[in-house]
């Protein structure tokens, strides 16, 4: 199941980079199933993050679907300050509900737990961001990608790990990609 997940969530970050709407769906196996191995696995946190990747995958899948008046498709953008204020919003209160989980749940919260607490902020700001088509989902994913992939190979989550480091290549990649069809759109 891991290996499904690892091949899943590659090609969802593949079709990410390329604007194509099949980031979603094959987020959403990914993400199902990752947020499955985590709960066996015990980690609430990053357990938590799958289950919100999933529920935005479907929020995604939809705005990008959807019809602008005559525009056909989502254009990628930059945050504007409202959405910048939104994100940091959406990053604390992530926090706050993470830290309540674990504390509701009597988990204890080791060092890397507190690394994961953030992480799980950045990450459910930058799916916020790519459900929008936000060039700022990049840098959020790229920052979280090099958090937690030392995280997963502590944890004896070498597969995972592995992933969040071709996660964090591929990122890098899909910012440059981006930036560049932002740049033709305002040139």
């Amino acid at each position: 199941m891991e290996f499904i997940a690892f091949v899943f969530g590659i090609l969802s970050v593949i079709y990410a980079r390329k604007e194509n709407i099949l980031v979603y769906p094959t987020g959403l196996i990914a993400t199902i199933i990752t947020t499955y191995l985590l709960w066996l696995a015990g980690y609430l946190g990053d357990m938590m993050i799958n289950l919100y990747f999933s529920v935005m995958s479907i929020y995604g899948w939809w705005n990008w679907a959807r019809k602008r008046g005559n525009q056909k498709e989502l254009p990628i953008t930059r945050t504007d300050f409202k959405e910048k204020i939104i994100g940091i919003i959406l990053f604390l209160v992530t926090i706050i509900v993470v830290f309540a989980i674990y504390t509701f749940f009597d988990y204890e919260i080791k060092k890397e737990n507190y690394v994961d607490i953030m992480a799980s902020g950045i990450f459910f700001t930058g799916m916020w961001y790519m459900a929008h088509k936000k060039i700022e989902n990049w840098t959020l994913w790229i920052i979280g990608d090099i958090i937690v992939t030392p995280i997963y190979a502590y944890r004896g989550l070498g597969m995972l790990s592995l992933q969040y480091l071709i996660f964090t290549v591929l990122a890098i990649l899909a910012y440059l990609e981006w930036r560049r069809i932002l740049q033709q759109k305002i040139a």
